[in-house]
């Protein structure tokens, strides 16, 4: 492994401030890159993309050469992990993701004997970027946290409310729990395969956070998030874990503090100078300018820029968007960021 004393990144993880901060975005590897757009063109289909290790490794260290971001993150998908777990899962253009809709009290359907068979061409992608990373470079793994592949996974596809899948959690309680755990279970397996692989940091996305009341957000949210953690803590695997509840407002703090996560993400709706109130001490934060002020450029970009970078001076941050770049986004807008961020040292 390289040196890690170099790595911007690292060294938040680890509780330093650095200025200015180290810096990636969320869907970094897109749609918005045009050498992005000629390779997805190569792949018969987006699942076929994620599995092909040659393909997902160049898109993954594009926007590196391009624009030197502090981390790569790996090209891959949340919804890999249902795959895994033997359910169908694929892509409608213009449409999303498609699952089968899947009943939580057939919860012992889900297999726990194939992660590792089937996601090892993740694995592979992240053995061909890691050698090819500038030394100061980080490289991120990550997967979907349980309640949002869950959701995916009830409602047969994205969905704005997640009511069934809200409703079968309070209706089956214990199928709920326990087809949360068997998620939980392969989720750390493919974490930990990651990490084995050449992943410094680790990532949980919980997209779908929003919304639930205190209860059902310690059940379905902080309770297998704390698992999976647990988990991989016990393979031996210490690298840093960030967490990403996104939209969970009031309840971020109980997340930072119970899940065991390193570094917490928040969204673009947080108070800055309140949650820096109720985080623990010194617990590094990532984030969260608004995607839309990325798209807006110009002065308000910079003006967003300058906020953030102020409301996180003396705390250990990284700087990122709230929610993934959006295809539209110009490329000179993302150097504009870059610039504003860097000539702050």
């Amino acid at each position: 492994m390289k040196d890690t004393i170099k790595k911007p990144l690292l060294q938040v993880l680890a509780g330093e401030t650095v200025s200015p901060p180290p810096v990636w975005l969320m869907r970094q590897a897109g749609r918005y890159l045009a050498e992005y757009r000629e390779v997805r063109s190569r792949a018969k289909n987006f699942i076929d993309f994620c599995f092909s290790p040659d393909l997902a490794a160049e898109v993954t260290l594009q926007p590196i050469r391009r624009f030197g971001f502090d981390a790569s993150i790996l090209f891959a998908d949340i919804l890999l992990v249902p795959i895994a777990l033997g359910r169908k899962v694929w892509f409608v253009t213009g449409e999303g993701p498609k699952l089968e809709p899947f009943d939580p009290l057939n919860f012992e359907e889900l297999r726990l004997d194939q992660t590792e068979a089937v996601l090892a061409p993740i694995g592979e992608t992240l053995k061909r970027v890691v050698p090819q990373l500038p030394d100061t470079t980080t490289m991120i793994g990550f997967a979907g946290s349980p309640w949002t592949v869950a959701t995916y996974m009830i409602e047969g596809g994205g969905s704005k409310d997640r009511f069934k899948a809200r409703v079968a959690a309070w209706e089956h309680p214990e199928a709920f729990d326990a087809m949360m755990d068997r998620i939980a279970d392969v989720t750390a397996e493919y974490l930990v395969m990651q990490a084995n692989c050449g992943a410094e940091v680790l990532k949980l996305f919980d997209s779908w956070a929003e919304g639930l009341p205190e209860p059902l957000f310690e059940r379905v949210i902080i309770r297998p998030t704390k698992r999976i953690i647990d988990a991989v803590r016990a393979k031996g695997i210490d690298v840093p874990i960030i967490g990403f509840p996104r939209g969970a407002g009031t309840l971020y703090p109980r997340y930072a503090r119970e899940t065991g996560v390193t570094a917490i993400a928040i969204d673009t709706a947080v108070d800055p100078a309140w949650i820096q109130s109720v985080l623990p001490e010194g617990m590094p934060v990532q984030g969260h300018l608004d995607p839309a002020a990325l798209r807006a450029g110009g002065a308000a970009l910079d003006g967003e820029v300058d906020r953030l970078l102020d409301s996180w001076a003396g705390r250990p941050h990284i700087f990122n968007l709230g929610h993934g770049i959006t295809p539209d986004v110009p490329v000179a807008h993302v150097e504009q960021l870059l610039a504003r961020i860097r000539g702050r040292a």
